[in-house]
């Protein structure tokens, strides 16, 4: 890998004899890591990442692509030195929170966050860039949990949400000098001028943000960034500027995680020749201020809709656990159920706001004919028995996520029937007998004609 100049003298100067172990570990090949959903039952046998339960390190790279549990939201593939937000969560959050997770896409933390939340949390997931929202909804609802929105909002906009949420995370976008490894091509785009560039957009974006963030709430500030501008000298902006108090956790001496290389606040360092990762930045700070501070929120407006009648269909209450406790929200035909954690929020967040999914979307009704969508299926809230299910094998689930054609074994049930694969719900067909209607999204179909020798298993 050829590193820029400018860069490899910077980073020499800032570690001094450590640079040659870290140029070296740059050479070599990136570490598999993924981290399983606990609430969806798989299980591994593998090396764990230390401060992660659910994160595993994989011997090879398998072609996830063509691996139906990966599109079952079974397990994220996330870099393991990421996985080190679960040490902030678990020392600091232990009652159910509001959660932003600012710059979320493609939802690596997002997910993980729906993990370690407390019970009775809500998750508000955003993304500012329209391409990649989308694949952070799609990725949110592969997980299943209910408990959250996806919107699509610059973060000043969010910012007016004046102290709405208890826990902020914001992964700042960065220069990615930590993840050259992973993705060579980024060397040619970096520069001195982009790190400074870089450096001051963070600050904005925390200042847009820190207006939401409750009066003793949390940031969690990370980049994938070595260069101490948009990481210790950013964390000591945010004490000076916004007051804000820096915390520590406690972290095992075997880790070798690094600390601070400049000002002398608690943060988190990673680097791939201390552990097995990529690089990786983080910090938790405190919003200090009165705790009984007056909570001015935007009330939404009581708007009463005009000419338009709710439809008569509740069958969708049969569809999940504790189904009486979801709230139906319909836009025209299309319905949407929230769980009791963001019912209050909802109205607010709807009206301020661009919401890309919320809750369950739960499907469509046509007439007197409601067809349940991907999320239903791949919600963690969908009782096992809801639907008729048919167990299907590794080609068929293959074709099924291609969004091909296909036929179910004779003496199937017809109608809506969800197809599992080793058990986990993968998505619904209508089954007309002689053909089932494959329902998998398009915009999600595996797009790729290779197919592998077997089975991907590990």
């Amino acid at each position: 890998m050829a590193l820029p100049v400018d860069f490899i003298a910077r980073t020499r100067a800032l570690l001094g004899e450590e640079y040659d172990p870290l140029s070296e570990a740059l050479a070599n090949e990136a570490p598999v890591s993924i981290r399983l959903n606990p609430h969806k039952g798989i299980t591994m046998e593998a090396e764990r990442v230390p401060w992660c339960e659910t994160g595993y390190y994989l011997t090879e790279r398998p072609p996830f692509t063509f691996d139906p549990l990966f599109h079952a939201g079974a397990y994220y593939v996330q870099e393991a030195s990421s996985m080190f937000v679960e040490q902030a969560i678990r020392h600091f959050v232990t009652q159910p929170v509001t959660g932003l997770d600012l710059c979320a896409a493609p939802g690596g933390k997002s997910t993980h966050l729906y993990s370690l939340l407390p019970a009775g949390s809500a998750l508000v997931s955003n993304e500012v860039i329209r391409s990649r929202s989308h694949i952070l909804a799609e990725n949110i609802q592969k997980w299943g949990y209910p408990n959250g929105i996806v919107t699509q909002n610059d973060p000043a906009e969010i910012g007016e949400l004046r102290h709405l949420f208890d826990v902020v995370l914001a992964d700042v976008p960065c220069s990615g000098e930590g993840m050259f490894r992973k993705d060579a091509d980024s060397t040619g785009e970096w520069s001195i001028a982009n790190v400074m560039h870089c450096a001051a957009r963070q600050r904005r974006i925390i200042q847009a943000i820190w207006p939401a963030l409750k009066p003793g709430g949390l940031l969690i500030y990370s980049t994938c960034t070595y260069n101490t501008e948009e990481d210790e000298d950013n964390i000591q902006y945010i004490i000076n500027e916004l007051g804000a108090e820096a915390l520590a956790i406690p972290v095992p001496d075997e880790w070798n995680i690094c600390g601070a290389l400049k000002h002398t606040n608690p943060v988190y360092r990673f680097f791939p020749h201390r552990t097995k990762g990529e690089g990786f930045f983080l910090a938790i700070l405190r919003k200090t201020g009165p705790s009984d501070e007056e909570a001015r929120r935007l009330k939404p407006k009581d708007k009463k809709a005009k000419g338009k009648s709710t439809p008569a269909f509740t069958d969708w209450k049969s569809f999940l656990q504790a189904g009486e406790t979801y709230k139906p929200v319909w836009n025209d035909t299309l319905l949407r159920l929230l769980p009791l954690e963001l019912q209050s929020s909802y109205p607010l967040l709807s009206e301020k706001l661009h919401i890309l999914s919320a809750g369950i979307e739960a499907g469509e009704l046509k007439g007197k004919d409601f067809i349940p969508s991907q999320a239903l299926a791949l919600s963690t809230a969908l009782r096992p028995d809801a639907f008729p299910s048919v167990e299907i094998d590794w080609q068929t689930a293959i074709a099924y996520l291609r969004k091909e054609a296909f036929a179910l074994p004779a003496g199937a049930p017809r109608g809506y029937v969800l197809l599992r694969y080793r058990s986990h719900p993968l998505g619904f067909v209508k089954n007309l007998g002689n053909r089932a209607n494959n329902l998998y999204p398009a915009e999600w179909r595996i797009r790729s004609s290779y197919l592998p020798e077997e089975e991907p298993l590990f």
